[in-house]
């Protein structure tokens, strides 16, 4: 089992009322609907694994872990090509909530706008040219200055999935800022990430191959893949990304460390899961 941290007993579970076993039903139909829109493998550049598996994997996490409901207003920062999109498609309410996708790709943008979009309106993307050593080097908008094209308050959920792992600390930072300036107070943020632990082991058996080689950046809060382009993989040490949050404003419900670094997990990457303070009565 993946190690889980509540890091407050005073905060309820994020959990949904959506059915475990009408989950499980709507996670296994994702997989094998095969009228839902898939791009071509040729085309994805979203990371490893079977695209439909992947997207319904995260919507059981979205659910099960970060309480998304059928009505949430969804907010999807480094949406790709639409893997996560997809799923969602099954599982929002086209009368009562809204999804938007950002991403800095443009073709994966297009391919979103022209499969997706047409029979699911209430799916809007947008490419946003956000400048990234390895996505979009010549991108004109830098991250550390970002502004989200979207007012206060507008979103339930943000998904930033395998987009930490692909920032500098100073970006992580303003993202954090924003995405809270985008949530409606109760608001949560389900954030993955590589978090580097003291007790984390380089050599272990079971570590991601690919992973063995981080290396700390000199006096930053970060790891980079040594040889690699340093955005391609990065990490973070573990109280960086918690000090980010909560000097944004947010409250950490849920650390759950997962199994790249070669310990049992129900996931991959590390997920955290933040949430926006509801307002005083």
């Amino acid at each position: 089992m993946s190690q889980v941290l509540a890091l407050s007993e005073h905060q309820s579970p994020l959990t949904s009322d959506f059915g475990e076993t009408h989950l499980a039903w709507l996670c296994q139909q994702i997989i094998s609907n095969r009228f839902l829109p898939v791009p071509p493998e040729e085309d994805v550049f979203v990371g490893d694994g079977d695209y439909r598996v992947i997207g319904a994997e995260f919507l059981d996490h979205f659910v099960r872990m970060g309480g998304l409901e059928t009505t949430d207003d969804v907010l999807d920062i480094g949406c790709g090509i639409g893997r996560i999109a997809v799923p969602l498609t099954q599982f929002l309410n086209p009368e009562k909530a809204i999804y938007r996708g950002l991403d800095p790709v443009r073709n994966g943008i297009e391919w979103c706008k022209r499969a997706i979009t047409p029979a699911y309106p209430n799916f809007r993307f947008e490419c946003a040219d956000i400048r990234n050593a390895l996505y979009n080097p010549e991108g004109e908008i830098s991250g550390r200055g970002i502004r989200l094209p979207f007012q206060d308050g507008t979103f339930d959920f943000t998904a930033m999935i395998s987009v930490a792992t692909h920032l500098p600390p100073d970006e992580i930072e303003a993202y954090c800022f924003e995405v809270f300036r985008v949530l409606r107070p109760g608001g949560r943020l389900f954030l993955t990430a590589f978090v580097m632990c003291a007790d984390d082991d380089p050599s272990h058996p079971d570590r991601d191959a690919r992973l063995k080689a981080f290396e700390k950046a000199d006096g930053q809060p970060c790891w980079h893949l040594r040889g690699e382009n340093p955005m391609a993989a990065v990490g973070f040490d573990d109280a960086f990304l918690d000090d980010a949050l909560t000097t944004a404003g947010f409250d950490i419900h849920t650390k759950s460390f997962g199994a790249w670094r070669g310990k049992a997990a129900a996931h991959y990457q590390d997920f955290l899961i933040a949430r926006k303070p509801r307002r005083n009565a």
